[in-house]
């Protein structure tokens, strides 16, 4: 991997707490912003994942729905409520 300078205005003020606190985590400010910069973009891939991972739940519930599998949500409502009483009255 190689290595790419990355350039950037920002108070200074802030510039020195942030350091000051890296220092006293032991870490340099360069290290915490390499490890800041990859957290951002694991959790925008995972963000990613998560939008696509739905879409495709949504796709195939409407196909479903489409093809006349499906339940109407007043059905599952209405079969779930059942089954709670059924479990209540057991107990």
């Amino acid at each position: 991997m190689s290595d790419a300078t990355f350039t950037f205005r920002v108070d200074q003020a802030l510039k020195d707490e942030f350091a000051t606190t890296a220092k006293a985590r032991d870490r340099t400010s360069a290290q915490l912003l390499r490890d800041f910069m990859r957290d951002f973009v694991r959790q925008q891939h995972e963000a990613a994942e998560y939008e696509d991972y739905l879409q495709r739940k949504v796709e195939a519930g409407r196909k479903s729905m489409h093809s006349g599998r499906g339940c109407l949500n007043d059905e599952v409502e209405a079969d779930f409520a059942a089954r709670r009483a059924k479990v209540s009255r057991r107990a």
